[in-house]
């Protein structure tokens, strides 16, 4: 009896006949849709160990990455484990898209900015050779950074899985980071990630939790546009009494990728989560912004939405 095609036949079929893998399809068919995207789509489906969670030796968690959005946020190991993931998780998007879309497709979807989902507009996303939304309207652009092109990168899961320093699964290749599936932003003018197109990405391995860790996301939105955050913050704390012995912050929506925060990390390891020593550690983003014209207002946005994350995160010891 068949059991349909595995991964391999997945891969060859892309190299075979140009176009991409499609995993929930919230993104491909949005680009299908609009005439970016023509396809053809090969839909990875059933093949392979691409669903759910397993444990690993050591503490660890296996993810698939045909895991739904919506399942990683209601999963009981995934909440108390690994409670950053769950909680981005659950804020993503709508509840319509967390049914449909994965953990593979949220780390690798495409970006926003409206000249990249425009058919008649060129741009570097598309093979063009300039970046319209630098000379146009960009209000949604990245504040840090100065690379080709400006919009952020759209992964709420990434940040999570950042701070988690969780690695990626790769079919036929050694697992890699998941920061080393966007790099340093430069590259990113011509697609929102290194991986090729027929490259298949199985699954997510995270580490063991720190014993008693606590979390937060937080993201700030705008009405008109409320699923898709101008800001988000996700953060992980361990906390000795009122002392943070392990921190990790990264944030969303403000450079080409996602940015693990290591000087607010820094500022934050063996001090109390005292409300100045957080408000002070927040404000150790402000040096790597580089506004542009009308991305100014993300600079204090973007310190304030990891303050609030920070805050959650640290509960009461943060009323010092």
């Amino acid at each position: 009896m068949s059991t349909g095609p595995t991964l391999a036949d997945l891969s060859a079929a892309v190299l075979a006949g140009g176009g991409e893998l499609r995993a929930g399809g919230t993104d491909t068919t949005a680009r299908q849709r609009s005439g970016i995207s023509p396809g053809p789509f090969t839909d990875l489906g059933g093949a392979g160990d691409l669903h759910g969670c397993a444990p690993l030796p050591g503490g660890g968690l296996r993810i698939g990455a045909l895991t739904t959005l919506a399942a990683l946020a209601t999963d009981p190991q995934v909440r108390a484990g690994w409670p950053a993931l769950a909680l981005s998780a659950a804020a993503a998007a709508t509840p319509q898209i967390r049914a449909a879309g994965t953990l593979g497709g949220n780390l690798l979807q495409r970006n926003r900015c409206w000249y990249y989902r425009n058919p008649h507009v060129s741009c570097l996303q598309k093979g063009g050779t300039g970046c319209p939304a630098r000379e146009g309207d960009h209000h949604f652009g990245v504040v840090c950074g100065d690379g080709p092109c400006i919009t952020p990168h759209p992964s709420t899961l990434a940040t999570a899985l950042l701070i988690h320093d969780a690695e990626a699964e790769i079919h036929g290749e050694a697992p890699r980071g998941v920061a080393d599936l966007y790099g340093d932003g430069d590259r990113l003018f011509h697609a929102d990630h290194l991986l090729p197109p027929e490259r298949i990405l199985t699954a997510v391995r995270l580490p063991a939790p720190w014993p008693g860790e606590r979390a937060a996301y937080h993201r700030a939105t705008s009405r008109a546009y409320a699923e898709w955050p101008l800001v988000e913050a996700t953060v992980r704390l361990a906390l000795d009494g009122a002392t943070v012995t392990h921190a990790a912050v990264a944030a969303g929506g403000v450079a080409r990728v996602p940015l693990r925060l290591t000087e607010v990390e820094a500022a934050l390891i063996g001090r109390e989560a005292t409300a100045g020593h957080l408000a002070a550690a927040a404000a150790a983003v402000l040096p790597r912004c580089r506004p542009l014209p009308q991305t100014g207002y993300k600079a204090t946005l973007f310190r304030d939405t990891v303050l609030e994350a920070l805050e959650q995160a640290a509960g009461p010891a943060a009323a010092g």
